[in-house]
């Protein structure tokens, strides 16, 4: 669950890059939550 959420915002993220079209800074505080959540979820094991 929480890798499918992660993949879909980075997703989500790569496309606002590639065409330009972001919704202000909201994505990338998506993305820094989501690659926080797996570091933690790696860490703890």
């Amino acid at each position: 669950m929480l890798w499918t959420i992660a993949i879909i915002l980075m997703i989500l993220w790569l496309l606002g890059i590639v065409t330009s079209y972001t919704m202000g800074g909201f994505i990338h505080i998506l993305l820094v939550i989501a690659v926080i959540m797996v570091l933690v979820r790696i860490i703890r094991g």
